[in-house]
């Protein structure tokens, strides 16, 4: 069921959110102190072309650098990426069959506004990491 969820993610808005995070990560690779915003950008971009089979976990490790990285990020790219998110989860949520994908993408938004101190791991093993 991932996988048939996954594909029709891909078609309707998954391919323009990638697009979204691999823009912004190459803008902050621009400069050398934004490097590490653009491997985020990086990581979250594929986690958002295919995200069915996926989950979000705190990494215990992340402290206060991540904090304010976390705050640099919100200002930079966070909220026209966690807009993009809002913005396609109405519009899927309009039909019946879209609803879970508009879900999957209000999911999104948290990681998309705060996403240093986060690691992305499969649902298989959500505590593998911890």
């Amino acid at each position: 069921m991932k996988t048939i969820l996954n594909v029709i993610w891909l078609i309707l808005c998954g391919f323009w959110m990638f697009l979204g995070y691999m823009l912004a990560g190459l803008l902050l690779c621009i400069t050398i102190i934004g490097i590490p915003f653009g491997l985020a950008a990086f990581r979250i971009a594929v986690y958002a072309l295919w995200p069915f089979g996926y989950t979000v976990v705190e990494r215990r490790d992340a402290g206060a650098p991540s904090f304010i990285g976390n705050v640099l990020w919100l200002i930079l790219a966070g909220w026209w990426l966690a807009l993009g998110h809002i913005f396609t989860g109405i519009a899927l949520c309009i039909t019946i069959i879209g609803i879970p994908l508009g879900i999957a993408n209000f999911k999104l938004i948290p990681v998309s506004l705060l996403p240093l101190g986060k690691e992305i791991v499969s649902t298989d093993r959500p505590f593998a990491s911890r």
